[in-house]
């Protein structure tokens, strides 16, 4: 999606765009995890700095592309103002028929949420659901309530987040409890700032817009239920990372990016839709997911922090983050009023220079040469053209695939070039 002409952060663009999408099409294309499917719907929370990161100003570009796209879809199927778990499943609740059987609903709802921080303090209230019903949605899409009269029940959701909110409100109201009973893990953490300065607002028109929202159409419209795997050059992508992205991670950090897993192959399912591939899933829609998960997982520690458990080790890295040039070791031991030990503070950095989330140059000083620590930390935003010129090397390089067909993996039933085109009807 073009970006150039507008204040808002690529990254906030494109991770809503995979949301959208994915919600589009539905409970169609899913993979399967053992035995769990996974389905496209995403969860997604752009984080911004201030009120002024744009993050509204990226929700309008993108919901002006699937106007163009998908208007029915725009106007009956995105809605907002979370309040409780019951809230959330009527708009997907199963109808009873005539018959006594249940009526087959479009089960797609898209909860856009511009202040977040609302929803977070909801959550929060004794006796709320709507955490515990969001995950169940982002899980099965199967929801009920436990109530003696007129009970909801909702089977085969296919439910969708997105959520604006500020650092500061995010660290005030999301609970511990939530960032620890799996509801945050289900979240993709997008740090999200305004790009550039356009004093005379975007300059981009419908007309630069239509082919991209013909194209979405299109895709939305040509797919049917169908299971993906991952083809062979994707499988050794996957077989490389796979221990690192499931192996846990100490803290409250670790249980924030917990399903690592499942989030990158979501991401990558969407990639391939988005490329036309209804069967399978390509390297070129791995890697690119993996770079969206790293950003994510950038974000996560640049809001979370990386609370180490050693309370000597967590205050140095304080300091460390909040002095750009960082500390000389003798500032630091000045730290605790030298309460600590020389071994205590150098066991400590060592921790941090491990975990990489310190870094020690020597200072000349004429003398026996000072070290200079000071924290590896930086802005997730600052990395995103790195992460967007992998995925356009990748697809520009990769020899899987040639008019849209890999040369090494199963032949998709839907390509660029042989997809199946039906007149859209708005979806």
């Amino acid at each position: 999606m073009p970006h150039a002409s507008s204040e808002a952060d690529p990254a906030a663009l494109l991770v809503q765009v995979l949301v959208a999408f994915g919600n589009l099409v539905g409970r169609t294309a899913h993979f399967v995890a053992e035995s769990d499917r996974h389905f496209a719907n995403l969860y997604v929370v752009l984080v911004g700095q201030t009120a002024k990161g744009r993050k509204g100003s990226s929700w309008a570009q993108v919901r002006r592309v699937f106007q163009m796209a998908a208007p029915t879809w725009v106007k009956d199927k995105i809605r907002s103002g979370l309040s409780s778990g019951e809230g959330l499943m009527m708009p997907v609740q199963d109808v009873e028929a005539e018959n006594g059987g249940v009526t087959t609903a479009d089960k797609r709802l898209l909860v856009m949420e511009p202040e977040f921080a609302s929803a977070l303090h909801v959550m929060s209230r004794e006796g709320n659901t709507l955490s515990a019903k969001l995950r169940q949605a982002w899980d099965t899409g199967d929801l009920a309530t436990m109530v003696r009269r007129d009970p909801v029940k909702v089977n085969g959701a296919h439910i969708s987040l997105i959520g604006h909110i500020t650092k500061d409100e995010l660290r005030a109201t999301l609970s511990r409890t939530d960032m620890g009973n799996g509801f945050a893990n289900r979240i993709l953490w997008v740090a999200a700032r305004r790009s550039k300065s356009l004093p005379d607002g975007g300059t981009l028109r419908d007309e630069d817009l239509a082919p991209l929202a013909l194209r979405l159409a299109e895709l939305a419209d040509a797919l049917t239920l169908t299971r993906l795997e991952r083809g062979e050059a994707a499988r050794e992508v996957w077989h490389a990372v796979y221990p690192s992205l499931s192996e846990g991670k100490p803290g409250l950090l670790g249980a924030i990016i917990s399903r690592a897993e499942a989030q990158v192959m979501r991401l990558a399912m969407v990639y391939a839709l988005l490329d036309g591939h209804e069967n399978h899933v390509a390297r070129v829609h791995l890697l690119a997911a993996l770079a969206v998960w790293d950003y994510c997982e950038a974000t996560a520690r640049y809001i979370f922090g990386d609370a180490l458990g050693d309370p000597i080790a967590d205050e140095i890295l304080r300091a460390l983050r909040n002095t750009p040039h960082g500390l000389t070791r003798t500032a630091i031991r000045d730290l605790f009023g030298r309460h600590r030990s020389g071994d205590q503070v150098g066991r400590a950095l060592a921790l941090l220079l491990e975990r990489g989330l310190a870094a020690m140059v020597p200072e000349e000083t004429g003398g026996r040469p000072a070290e200079r620590w000071s924290a590896t930390m930086r802005h997730p935003t600052d990395r995103i053209e790195g992460y967007l010129d992998l995925a356009k090397r990748c697809a520009a390089e990769d020899p899987e695939i040639v008019e849209g067909v890999p040369n090494n993996d199963p032949a998709p039933t839907v390509g660029r070039k042989n997809a199946p085109r039906k007149k859209s009807g708005g979806r």
